[in-house]
């Protein structure tokens, strides 16, 4: 596993341009291989396959009375969520159509009417993240909520942030069923303070999701079974949505202004892949092969398992470190760098 909490710089004897034109060529080998090439047929599959199954959820959750069956249709319903927000991740990474105004329509309707969240946010923090993956300074997803994911940011929280960062090792699994919440907050901040193309529109998508989202539960199910209802959809679909993302970068060398690389060696070595099958792939959207994913942002989700191999014998060529490992391992790498970065907060309250 690379050495963690550490920034990685490039060597010597490698220059900018070189380093460009080595983008260049493995972008012409996957280029030959057809693998950026759109799919909408898959897609088209993948939208009508997610609808069904959220319907379907909506079906068991308002025709049966049981508080336990309405629980479990709630369960499914977060999992449907999970794969509505990879719809949501591949129409914002234009990776279905190669029209624009088709990526974006599925979009809209995916993150603001069917899960109640900001398109335009989430497109706006994503591409942040993607142009600069595990930079401590400029990625937002490392300067995000309850959870330090470096030793400077733990120095720049308060008492309570810094006692939650001492145990968040043990805390992170509770503390990502309040991602969803966040999610919600976060974008509609975003729609009131900030530029969005689709501002209007998505203001009135979000209404009319929490006006039918709310009244359909209360009228269907009653306040106590909808309220039950909410609090589980919501929880397992954060924790679902946090348990895929937060593999794939965290823990991995961190870069800073003094640090950075090129594009290419910047998006390999930040990033952890998790080794694919079919049902892990199903899981994580294929963002398991999140190296692939980073380095070809609009390559169709379908296409990553056959790039995986031309991109790992071109890392190897250039002697650039390809890292993959297991789904359990890619958890306990993650949980063990949030208790190192908790543990210096630790090891001061023990000597005070």
């Amino acid at each position: 596993m690379p050495t963690l909490l550490t920034a990685v710089s490039p060597s010597e004897d490698e220059t900018p341009v070189s380093n460009q034109r080595d983008y260049a060529v493995l972008k012409r080998r996957i280029q030959a291989a057809g693998l950026l090439e759109k799919r909408p047929g898959y897609y088209f599959l993948s939208i009508a396959t997610n609808l069904v199954a959220f319907g379907a959820c909506l079906l068991v959750l308002f025709t049966f009375r049981t508080l336990w069956v309405q629980a479990l249709a709630a369960v499914g319903l977060a999992v449907v969520s999970g794969q509505l927000g990879y719809q949501l991740h591949d129409s914002g990474h234009r990776q279905m159509f190669a029209a624009a105004w088709k990526n974006a329509l599925v979009g809209l309707v995916t993150a603001d009417l069917m899960l109640g969240m900001s398109y335009g946010w989430w497109v706006h923090k994503h591409n942040l993240h993607h142009g600069n993956p595990n930079d401590v300074d400029l990625d937002p997803d490392i300067k995000v909520g309850a959870i330090a994911y470096s030793a400077e940011h733990v120095m720049e929280r308060g008492r309570f942030g810094r006692l939650a960062a001492m145990y968040q090792a043990y805390l992170f699994f509770p503390l990502t069923t309040l991602l969803a919440w966040s999610m919600h907050v976060t974008g509609l901040r975003y729609l009131l303070d900030g530029p969005s193309r689709y501002r209007r529109l998505e203001f009135g998508l979000l209404a009319v999701h929490a006006v039918v989202y709310i009244s359909a539960l209360l009228f269907f199910l009653g306040p106590v079974s909808a309220l039950v209802v909410v609090l589980i959809h919501k929880g397992i679909g954060g924790m679902y949505m946090a348990s895929v993302f937060a593999p794939n970068h965290k823990g991995m060398p961190q870069t800073d202004g003094a640090t950075r690389m090129d594009f290419l060696r910047t998006q390999v070595l930040t990033a952890r892949n998790i080794r694919g099958h079919p049902l892990t792939d199903l899981w994580y959207g294929s963002l398991n092969y999140q190296i692939e994913h980073h380095l070809f942002p609009t390559m169709p989700r379908l296409n990553m398992r056959r790039a995986q191999p031309i991109i790992q014998r071109f890392c190897a060529e250039h002697g650039i470190e390809y890292y993959e490992t297991s789904l359990v391992q890619s958890y306990r790498e993650l949980l063990g760098f949030l208790n190192e970065i908790g543990e210096p907060l630790r090891a001061a309250r023990a000597q005070a």
